[in-house]
């Protein structure tokens, strides 16, 4: 009687290697980019991606202020949250959002496009992104990576 293995390969968290890329998001469309990234934290670029482990590389965004929205989503689109209190609703236009925040705007189109649950909010750690050209990850030498 044969056993047959699969030929398919199963990473460990212990085998995986991870590359530090940085992007820069002037001019990019929040959405496309958003998912891109995403991609590339979950690890789905790679030949040996396996769903359980976290597979995806260190993403730096530069820029978060020159990031655009399409159509009318600067005036329609709304950023809510809650106290939890009664009428503790919180709306954010998104051009307020862009203005003040522009870091979180980028950060929530991510999470909203990764796995709800623990492995998700791991992925989400290995996201960095700042306003200007400046960030403190030289010593990792990122490699630029366009889309």
């Amino acid at each position: 009687m044969a056993i047959f293995t699969s030929q398919t390969p199963m990473l460990k968290k212990e085998e995986v290697k991870r590359n530090w890329y940085i992007v820069d998001a002037k001019g990019k469309v929040l959405g496309r980019l958003a998912s891109q990234i995403a991609q590339r934290l979950r690890g789905k670029h790679r030949p040996d991606f396996t769903p359980n482990v976290d597979s995806g590389d260190f993403i730096i965004v530069i820029n978060a202020e020159k990031i655009r929205l399409t159509g009318r989503k600067l005036d329609k689109k709304i950023y809510w949250r809650h106290s939890g209190y009664m009428g503790g609703l919180k709306l954010t236009p998104a051009r307020k959002m862009l203005e003040t925040k522009p870091e979180e705007v980028i950060r929530l189109a991510v999470k909203r496009m990764l796995p709800k649950n623990r492995l998700g909010r791991k992925m989400l750690k290995k996201l960095k992104i700042y306003r200007g050209e400046n960030h403190p990850h030289q010593a990792q030498k990122p490699q630029p990576l366009e889309f």
